[in-house]
């Protein structure tokens, strides 16, 4: 059970309507239901039930409203008081430009706006290398796409993103169309990351369980130049929406096609130090990433991300 279910529910209560909470919740309808639905299961009792009226507590909704209440309160008093207290020191923190793009600047507002005197050191590079830093005691944070190279780290699987197939638009490589199989790839020259990025391994592990052997024309370590390749026809390339997000006017220069694979996705891991490593102001940078993630995926402003667990 989490601080942020209890919150969800109180809210539902309040407002005795399932839209109108996700409204204010700035979340989609389906992904506070959801919450709510994992929270009756892990009670194991039903707490709301939809009337003429609206959303209505059940006998036993009503008892856990009041001690959510509650709840909620002593946490709020705990969150003030922490705030009190000036947590501060520093963190630093790894992620990829495409993760970056969406994430990087609402983190950093969140983080200024909690923890003021914690001095945030934002990288953004290649998951290879943000592997490589977090092995090196380098960052203490990390969102990677491969945690295969772990040593000691603490890993929670994060979120999954959907992939395209991106072109340009004034000189494609391929027909474009809305969606592409694995199939529709293996003629296509495409520019990739080099072999050590979480990211290539899952396209071309993917294409080998279903037989298709990929025309790999270039490899390049750098989102802008890949990007830049892509834009003058040299190739397609595979990533996620935000890599597209990167670029100003993208429906100007790029077209992408989503590629329907189940096993096509891109999986997002957060890894940190070992607990017994990360600093009250490390501790704290990981909850307010999580939080971060999870307000951006629900509201659908992470668009093709789903969370994971």
């Amino acid at each position: 059970m989490e601080l942020r279910q209890l919150r969800y529910f109180v809210r539902v209560v309040e407002l005795g309507s399932m839209s109108r909470a996700a409204m204010e919740l700035n979340m989609v309808q389906s992904a506070l239901s959801q919450q709510i639905s994992r929270l009756e299961s892990e009670l194991s009792t039903r707490l709301l039930q939809r009337t003429s009226k609206g959303t209505v507590p059940t006998e036993a909704g009503i008892a856990f409203f009041h001690e959510a209440q509650l709840t909620l309160r002593h946490a709020d008093q705990a969150i003030q008081a922490a705030q009190k207290a000036r947590l501060s020191g520093a963190v630093s923190i790894g992620l990829s430009p495409t993760i970056a793009s969406v994430l990087g600047l609402p983190l950093m507002q969140a983080m200024r706006e909690r923890y003021p005197a914690v001095h945030l050191h934002m990288v953004s590079a290649l998951s290879g290398h943000l592997a490589s830093l977090l092995n090196a005691r380098q960052l203490d944070l990390a969102i990677l796409f491969d945690a295969q190279g772990a040593r000691r780290w603490s890993v929670m699987p994060l979120l999954e993103e959907k992939l395209f197939l991106i072109q340009s638009r004034h000189k494609p490589v391929c027909k474009p169309t809305p969606a592409k199989t694995l199939a529709d790839l293996e003629s296509v020259p495409l520019i990739l990351p080099s072999c050590s990025h979480g990211l290539r391994n899952a396209i071309v592990t993917a294409a080998r369980q279903s037989g298709v052997q990929l025309d790999i024309a270039l490899e390049i370590d750098g989102l802008p130049l890949l990007m830049e390749a892509v834009k003058a026809g040299m190739g397609a390339t595979v990533q996620p929406w935000s890599a597209v997000k990167l670029h100003p006017d993208a429906e100007a220069h790029f077209q992408w096609s989503e590629i329907c694979h189940t096993e096509v996705r891109r999986p997002a891991t957060l890894c940190s130090l070992s607990e017994d490593e990360l600093s009250p102001a490390a501790l704290a940078a990981r909850v307010v990433l999580l939080d971060c993630v999870r307000q951006l995926v629900g509201s659908g402003a992470w668009a093709g991300a789903t969370l994971v667990g």
